[in-house]
């Protein structure tokens, strides 16, 4: 494919139909930018070609111009000498030189023309390069940020639910020091209740105790 058709092809609309049928959006743009890329050197080459090519046939219409003017001089100057064969053949020089002049000319301007197409193409490819990289840019940046925020919804939903989690655990702990002290208070209201029972006892042993020293002091031994 030539580079003119290739440069041709190069449009953001071709890359918009690309992108219609596109799995992975980032990888088809920055592969429409190497291809811009390489079509810019390579017009930039053909540029630089064409403009040499240019500037040599515009050297060689002003030489046969020059020489045209000249071969007349000549033929001016050899007929005031009386000299018509040499005016004849200069006459005959300048209007070679004419001829050539004429076709040089055209080349130059159908040259430059295409100088001048290919400068204009250049800075739309560039341009185009232009946008559609700062859109790439644009693009990734977008990715980018929504990879940052979902990885900080990511992160923040982990939080949620670790602090679930903790509340849990501490909903169980109270649960557990609930029990125990249930449990203990249990054991502590079992143990009140056998200390009331020892009193209890203890307090049988003294009246008893109390009885037989009265005994004693009625004048019996106190011995039942």
């Amino acid at each position: 494919m030539s580079i003119t058709r290739r440069v041709r092809d190069l449009t953001v609309a071709t890359l918009n139909d690309r992108l219609e049928h596109a799995q992975d959006p980032l990888r088809v743009i920055d592969a429409f930018l190497r291809e811009m890329a390489d079509a810019i050197k390579e017009t930039e080459a053909l540029h630089r070609q064409c403009a040499a090519h240019t500037a040599s046939v515009r050297a060689q219409y002003l030489q046969s111009d020059s020489l045209a003017r000249r071969r007349e001089e000549q033929a001016v100057l050899a007929v005031k000498a009386g000299e018509d064969g040499v005016a004849r053949a200069a006459l005959a020089e300048k209007a070679l030189e004419e001829e050539k002049r004429d076709g040089y000319r055209d080349l130059y301007e159908q040259s430059r023309r295409s100088v001048d197409e290919l400068e204009s193409r250049l800075a739309e490819l560039k341009r185009e390069y232009q946008e559609v990289y700062h859109k790439r840019q644009y693009y990734l940046a977008r990715i980018e940020t929504l990879r940052l925020q979902q990885r900080m919804h990511e992160r923040t939903h982990r939080y949620a639910s670790q602090g679930g989690n903790w509340f849990n655990r501490l909903e169980d702990r109270i649960t557990d020091m609930e029990l125990e002290a249930r449990s203990l208070m249990d054991v502590r209201g079992g143990f009140a209740d056998r200390t009331a029972q020892a009193l209890a006892f203890g307090e049988d042993k003294i009246e008893q105790a109390l009885a037989q020293l009265k005994r004693k002091l009625e004048g019996g031994d106190g011995k039942s």
